[in-house]
């Protein structure tokens, strides 16, 4: 068993980006925060599946460079090899739970180069 607050972990870039409340031992869990105007570098995973559920505000994913409008109550899922880049366009911060499944412990991003925004 395990219990954690979101208040007692710290955002990857001070105020905004992910947040791992947990990290294995099967599956990692976070949160990710982008305020309006920013973005999450392009990338992709090679062994596990990532699973976002929006909680507030509206953000723009390009999976494998298409571009998905995302709100509350919706659920992305990138599988191994899909690339995905966030990128929030409007006036309200984005925040979305994310879960990583399987858990390892390699690096298992890849960044890639930012999709072209038509």
């Amino acid at each position: 068993m395990k219990k954690v607050n979101e208040k007692d972990f710290a955002y990857r870039f001070g105020d905004n980006g992910p947040k791992y409340l947990s990290k294995g031992p099967n599956v990692d869990l976070g949160v990710v925060v982008l305020k309006p105007g920013q973005d999450f570098q392009n990338h992709y995973h090679t062994v596990c599946e990532e699973i976002f559920y929006i909680l507030e505000g509206e953000i723009d994913f390009y999976i494998n460079g298409d571009k998905v409008p995302a709100k509350p109550g919706d659920m992305i899922q990138c599988r191994p090899g899909d690339t995905h880049y966030l990128i929030n366009q409007s006036q309200q911060s984005f925040k979305s739970v994310f879960i990583k499944s399987p858990h390892i412990t390699e690096r298992d991003s890849v960044n890639v180069e930012n999709p072209i925004i038509k």
